[in-house]
């Protein structure tokens, strides 16, 4: 059996707290594939690669079942803000 997008998001959030979370079951519907967009506090100060760590350890049970996780964006709420105020400065120009 694997696992749902529901699995996944409630882990993420009980383990990361994130501000923002977006999980895409790209998979169609088997529940082996997933990308991620997480934002989280727990984030602050850590390299990307040490980002993903933590999103992998987070998922540990799941990943037993999970074949791929793309994980899209791991970032801080700050690293959030300013991307979202470039991305509309950009689209304003």
């Amino acid at each position: 059996m694997g696992v749902t997008k529901e699995q996944v998001e409630t882990t993420l959030k009980t383990k990361m707290n994130p501000s923002h979370l977006e999980v895409i079951d790209t998979s169609g519907g088997c529940g082996a594939s997933f990308v991620i967009e997480i934002v989280s506090e727990q984030f602050e100060g850590k390299r990307l690669l040490e980002r993903h760590r933590m999103v992998n350890a987070a998922l540990e049970e799941e990943m037993k079942s999970i074949h791929a996780l793309s994980i899209r964006k791991a970032v801080t709420p700050s690293q959030r803000k300013q991307q979202q105020e470039t991305e509309a400065s950009q689209a304003a120009a």
